[in-house]
C-alpha cells in the first residue's frame, strides 16, 4: 500500500559536539500539500532539511520517500530522489550567467555549452511566471535576482520534492506573490513542498499546515485553517510574546550627516539615485521606504563611502565627505557602521571564524603588527554573550551558523566599534520574531545613546512602528519624508508607487538655510 505522505522524518537527531542541532524530530509531508516549517533562528529548521538534501548525515533516525526508507548520502542521493532544495544563502558561481550557472548541473559529464542554453533557460523562467536575464552575470545581479535563479534553477530540474529555506526573504511583495501561484500550481500537480519562513502573515496564506521546532526539538504539527499568528508565536518561542515595537522618545541633536542632491548610478550605468537631499539626526530613526531596486542598496553603499557619488555633497561639520574612503570617513570624525542586506557576501567574510570577523573591523588601528587575536575573541564573546548567538565557540566559521546567528554577529561587529551614524538595510530580513525584536531593541538602545540611524526595510508596519520619520523613494526620486505616526500604509503605498508626490510637502527639508549654509543653526531644530 502507498504511503500517503511524500517525506516521513522519524526520530531525526544531529548533534555537532555539544550543540544540539535536531533531537529526535519527527516530521512528515503529504502529496500535494504546502508545509511551513516554523522556529526560532537555531531551532533547527535549516540542518533538519540539509540532511533531507544530503548535505549532512543524521547521528541517527530514518527517512522515508513515499514510504521507501532512503540513505540520503549526498546531494547528488537527494537529487535522484526528486527532492529539490533553494538555500537561504545562495550556491552560485558569481563569474558565470545565469543560464550556466543552471546548465553546469547537467548529469552528463564533458557536456558542450549549447547556443541555445539561454533560450532554454529563458523558458523555463517565463513558464513558472519569473523574469530574468539567462545571459546576466551572478556578480551583477541583484540579491533578489540571485534568490530568483537560484528558485529557477530547482524547478529545472522537476524536484516533485521541493524545499525553500526563506524564498521570499529577498524578493518584493509582486515576486513573492508570483512565487505562491507557482508553488499553488506545483501543489496541484501533487507536489510535496516545505517552505522555511518567519513571515507568519506568509504561513497563514501559503500553507496548509505548519510544524514547529524549539531549540532543536519538535514541538507540534498544526492546520492552518485551525491556528493564528499569536499561537503560533508563542509555540515558537515557548511562552506569550508581545508583539507591540517601542518607539522611545528622544531629544534629537542637531544633523550628524546632510545629504545634499545627491545622484547616484546602478551597476548598469543607469541612475539609481536621483538628485535626493535627506539628513541624519542624533537620537533620531529615520526609514527608507520603496520597492525593491528603486535605489536603496545605491543610496547605502554611497553612504558607507563604498559606491561612487557622480553628483551632490554629503556634508559633516562643514565638510563634504563625497570621494572619501571609509577610512578617511572615519578620520573626518564622523564614525559609521553599515549593515549591508547580503551579510555573508559583502558584511562578513562566510569562512573566517567569529573571532576573525570581530578583526576585520579594526584590525588596522593596532599599534602593533601583529593582529590582536585575544582582544578579537574576548569581543566575540561578548557578542555571543550579549546577543544570545547559537554557536559551537568563537572560533566556529559563520558560514556554519543559521541566518539569524550570522545577523547577530554583524550586528554586533558594528555596533561594538561604537558608530554615531548607522546605515543597515533589512537588518531583520529571514529572521525570526524574538530575533527581530532582539534587533529593534539594539537599534532603540542606540537611539538613545544619540546615534543618528538610516533604516532600510520592507514591512511598512514595522517602519511606522519604529522610525520616527519615513523618506519614501520611487524611481530613485524622494515622494516626500513623513512622520511615521502620521502616515498610513495606503499613503506609503501611494508614494512608493509614484502615485502620490508628497515632496513639496518635505517634512524633512531644513528650512530656513541659505542655499550656501552648511549645518546652519535653524537645522538642529525640529521642522
Amino acid at each position: 500500500m502507498a504511503s500517503q505522505f511524500a517525506i516521513e522524518m522519524k526520530g531525526i537527531t544531529k548533534t555537532f559536539g555539544s550543540v544540539v542541532a535536531n533531537k529526535n524530530v519527527d516530521l512528515n509531508v503529504k502529496e500535494g500539500e504546502i508545509l511551513a516549517l516554523l522556529g526560532e533562528n537555531g531551532s533547527g529548521k535549516t540542518m533538519l532539511m540539509n540532511m533531507l538534501s544530503g548535505i549532512y548525515k543524521p547521528d541517527s533516525g530514518s527517512i522515508y520517500i513515499d514510504g521507501r526508507e532512503v540513505s540520503i548520502d549526498s546531494p547528488e542521493d537527494s537529487k535522484k530522489l526528486g527532492i529539490g532544495m533553494v538555500h537561504q544563502h545562495f550556491k552560485l558561481v558569481d563569474v558565470f550567467s545565469a543560464a550556466d550557472n543552471i546548465w553546469m548541473g547537467r548529469e552528463k559529464s564533458g557536456f558542450v555549452l549549447k547556443k541555445d542554453r539561454y533560450a532554454q533557460i529563458t523558458e523555463i523562467a517565463q513558464k513558472f511566471g519569473f523574469d530574468i536575464d539567462a545571459k546576466k552575470k551572478v556578480y551583477n545581479m541583484s540579491v533578489s535576482e540571485k534568490q530568483t535563479l537560484e528558485i529557477i534553477k530547482v524547478l529545472y530540474y522537476g524536484a516533485k520534492i521541493i524545499i525553500l529555506d526563506e524564498p521570499t526573504a529577498v524578493l518584493t511583495v509582486q515576486e513573492t506573490k508570483k512565487l505562491f501561484d507557482v508553488l499553488r500550481r506545483m501543489k496541484a500537480e501533487g507536489h510535496a513542498i516545505i517552505i522555511i519562513t518567519h513571515k507568519l502573515n506568509e504561513v497563514m496564506d501559503i500553507s496548509d499546515r505548519v510544524a514547529i521546532l524549539r531549540k532543536g526539538e519538535y514541538i507540534t504539527t498544526v492546520n492552518t485553517s485551525e491556528t493564528n499568528e499569536q499561537a503560533l508565536t508563542e509555540w515558537m518561542v515557548g511562552r506569550k510574546i508581545d508583539l507591540n515595537i517601542d518607539r522611545p522618545t528622544v531629544e534629537t541633536t542637531r544633523p550628524l550627516l546632510e545629504v545634499r542632491d545627491l545622484k547616484i548610478r546602478n551597476d548598469e550605468g543607469a541612475v539609481a539615485i536621483d538628485n535626493i537631499s535627506f539628513y541624519i539626526r542624533g537620537g533620531e530613526i529615520l526609514g527608507v521606504a520603496g520597492i525593491a531596486g528603486c535605489g536603496q542598496k545605491e543610496l547605502c553603499e554611497a553612504i558607507a563611502g563604498l559606491r561612487p557619488i557622480e553628483e551632490g555633497q554629503m556634508i559633516h561639520k562643514g565638510k563634504n565627505i563625497v570621494g572619501l574612503s571609509p577610512k578617511a570617513i572615519l578620520e573626518s570624525g564622523i564614525s559609521m557602521s553599515f549593515i549591508p542586506e547580503d551579510r555573508l557576501g559583502m558584511g562578513l567574510a562566510p569562512s573566517m571564524s567569529i573571532t576573525e570577523n570581530m578583526l576585520l573591523k579594526n584590525y588596522s588601528q593596532g599599534r602593533s603588527p601583529f593582529v590582536d587575536r585575544k582582544r578579537g575573541r574576548a569581543d566575540a564573546e561578548e557578542v555571543i554573550k550579549n546577543l544570545e548567538v547559537v554557536t559551537p565557540s568563537t572560533e566556529t566559521p559563520v558560514r556554519r551558523l543559521s541566518g539569524g546567528n550570522v545577523q547577530k554577529v554583524l550586528l554586533g561587529r558594528e555596533i561594538k566599534a561604537g558608530p554615531n551614524v548607522i546605515v543597515t538595510a533589512y537588518p531583520v530580513r529571514g529572521l525570526d520574531i524574538n530575533s527581530s525584536y532582539a534587533i529593534y531593541n539594539i537599534l532603540n538602545q542606540q537611539k538613545l545613546d544619540g546615534v543618528g540611524i538610516l533604516f532600510v526595510g520592507e514591512d511598512l508596519d514595522v517602519m511606522m512602528a519604529l522610525c520616527d520619520k519615513i523618506l519614501v523613494l520611487c524611481h530613485g526620486k524622494v515622494m516626500g519624508v513623513v512622520h511615521a505616526h502620521k502616515t498610513t500604509k495606503e499613503e506609503l503605498g501611494l508614494m512608493m508607487t509614484g502615485a502620490l508626490d508628497l515632496s513639496e510637502k518635505y517634512e524633512d527639508k531644513p528650512a530656513g538655510i541659505a542655499k550656501d549654509s552648511l549645518f546652519g543653526e535653524e537645522m538642529g531644530k525640529e521642522q
